[in-house]
């Protein structure tokens, strides 16, 4: 495993993203327990794109226009669908206050919705398929276990900054609650967010 690998890996985790976003939302507005399951269901929203690119579907993606744009477009569709339950306070920032208030929202729910902010984006594969081998010598004997090794480490930095990402928002979350019109401006820009992501996901090409 190579410094420039993990290096790398952390400087792309970090990074900003509909992820992080989603799970940020988790943390503000359901708490620390909501968040880690935000942020587990974002991670196994990768598998599909590290297995598309070890397996070489990537490539697919990569050289066909109709499969490219329809899974683009099922994203930008999936992420404007998040702005707008999220100005109808339904979606990532429904707030829950207490146990009097709802029923806390079912794990399955969160992890599901935050797999799909993932796997509807076909840029991901694609970078997969372009990051991964950069890290596997060539003339590796067994390249199939290495990319494997490469990607569950990948995918452990994930969950583990953005579980940091979303216990962060965690700890805030009394301070916005608290406040009806900070959490109203707070659904406005993450709405704007998620519209801004949609945006930036339609513009791309292969």
């Amino acid at each position: 495993m190579s410094l420039d690998f993990l290096i790398t890996t952390l400087i792309v985790v970090i990074s900003p993203g509909t992820g992080v976003l989603f799970t940020m939302a988790a943390g503000l507005t359901r708490g620390a327990r909501a968040s880690i399951v935000a942020a587990f269901g974002c991670t196994l929203g990768i598998v599909p794109h590290m297995a598309a690119a070890i397996f070489g579907l990537a490539a697919l993606l990569h050289a066909s226009a109709l499969a490219f744009q329809t899974l683009k477009v099922l994203g930008v569709i999936y992420l404007l669908y998040m702005a707008w339950m999220t100005l109808k306070e339904k979606g990532a920032l429904s707030v829950e206050t207490s146990e009097a208030d709802k029923a806390p929202r079912p794990a399955l729910q969160v992890i599901t919705s935050a797999i799909l902010v993932n796997i509807l984006n076909p840029k991901l594969s694609i970078f997969f398929f372009a990051f991964l081998p950069q890290f596997v010598q060539v003339g590796e004997a067994s390249p199939l276990p290495r990319m494997t090794e490469l990607s569950a480490v990948f995918m452990a930095l994930t969950f583990i900054v953005f579980c940091g990402y979303g216990l962060f928002a965690a700890s805030i979350r009394r301070h916005i609650i608290s406040r009806p019109r900070v959490l109203t401006w707070m659904r406005r820009t993450f709405a704007g967010a998620f519209v801004a992501l949609g945006a930036k996901l339609a513009v791309t090409s292969r």
